[in-house]
């Protein structure tokens, strides 16, 4: 067993410094070796093999980053599931009324945000529920 924080933590310096060192050393590699030729084809982007039209910097609708933020959201929250699964046995019914409570608060959340129409982002002119 180490005795000291420098015992402890040396593998890990090292782990990180080895890290450093490889990923240094494969950028450089593949500068020095990599070919580099540069002609109009390379300098356009790329959009799934359509020739790009317009500005770059067109808007995307809110509706995209909301779908993207209930669902960072919503996943979360069922982590919070996993470890009372593992300790669910220990909690008896206390612990299962309570993760119940949870697990309806959840429920509620996202049946909220869908009758409020945040999920349904394809169709505008649709009318959406009662706000």
């Amino acid at each position: 067993m180490p005795d000291s924080y420098t015992e402890v933590y040396f593998p890990v310096l090292v782990q990180g410094i080895l890290a450093i060192v490889i990923a240094a050393a494969l950028i450089v590699l593949s500068y020095l070796l990599g070919k580099r030729v540069r002609n109009a084809v390379k300098d356009t982007p790329y959009e799934s093999g359509i020739t790009p039209t317009g500005d770059a910097r067109g808007r995307f609708s809110v509706k995209f980053y909301l779908v993207a933020m209930l669902f960072i959201l919503f996943d979360i929250e069922v982590i919070f599931l996993y470890p009372w699964v593992v300790v669910y046995r220990e909690l008896k019914m206390f612990g299962f009324i309570e993760m119940l409570v949870f697990v309806t608060l959840i429920l509620s959340g996202f049946f909220y945000v869908w009758r409020k129409g945040a999920l349904d982002w394809a169709y505008s002119d649709r009318p959406r529920g009662k706000q």
